[in-house]
């Protein structure tokens, strides 16, 4: 019995866990970033999808991997591009740095400046959609590298933005923390586990992401997956924007 009614209590903080991610109480601490936020993972696994499946062994948001394929490339690993690598990381880095300029610019302004990276990102996401209509497997460099230049830096400036809105354990693409949360502070390890809803519904959304993008790439076109990330970006870009309070604080 003392088991079980230590249950209750965490399946409790499980379930409002839940709900303060997907559907927020109005008032809440971080507004509606959350969902917002979860949405924008579900866009990385998308994006990631396409690039690892159409670009070639390529991330265009999870740098980590960037940085392994260009060793693994340096090695003489076939099927590895250095240069692919070295193109994604930098327009990454350029993206992270127009997000990290915005962040400043829109202090204090959460939403609205989720909304307008949200925007910048769909206008990017637009670009590379036209490109991929245009194509199909095996795409020419000559398509492959602005692909990789524009998704990348879409890429950069949602990172930079989520960075800066730092509503816990919603980073958009790094999950490794995420999973290590998950386990550490956990029952199992001693502690209580808080959040864990939390990270378990981003892991899910990155990978529903990965899997949606995966399964159209390689049964319906290659297009499908970014098609699919425009329009979430177009919807967070107008959530952002007009429901964004004045005055919270960043």
């Amino acid at each position: 019995m003392p088991r079980s009614g230590g249950q209750i209590p965490r399946m409790n903080a499980f379930l409002t866990d839940v709900r303060g991610t997907i559907a927020p109480a109005r008032g809440s601490k971080d507004g509606l970033l959350p969902p917002l936020l979860v949405g924008l993972t579900a866009v990385t696994g998308l994006v990631d999808a396409f690039s690892y499946l159409v670009l070639g062994h390529v991330f265009v948001a999870n740098m980590t991997g960037n940085v392994v394929f260009l060793a693994f490339a340096l090695a003489g690993t076939g099927g590895f591009s250095a240069l692919a690598s070295v193109v994604a990381i930098a327009c990454f880095a350029a993206g992270a740095l127009v997000g990290g300029r915005l962040g400043r610019h829109l202090a204090g302004r959460r939403e609205r400046l989720l909304g307008v990276t949200a925007a910048i990102q769909a206008v990017m996401l637009g670009a590379a959609v036209i490109m991929a209509a245009l194509t199909a497997p095996p795409v020419p460099a000559g398509l492959r590298y602005p692909l990789i230049v524009v998704l990348a830096a879409a890429m950069g400036v949602q990172n930079a933005t989520a960075r800066k809105l730092a509503v816990p354990d919603l980073t958009t693409t790094v999950l490794t923390l995420t999973i290590t949360g998950v386990a550490a502070d956990s029952p199992l390890a001693g502690a209580t586990g808080a959040r864990a809803a939390r990270r378990l519904i981003s892991v899910a959304a990155m990978g529903v992401g990965a899997l949606v993008g995966a399964l159209l790439v390689i049964h319906v076109r290659i297009v499908f997956p970014l098609v699919i990330a425009l329009l979430m970006l177009v919807a967070v870009a107008l959530t952002g924007v007009t429901r964004s309070p004045h005055g919270s604080a960043v």
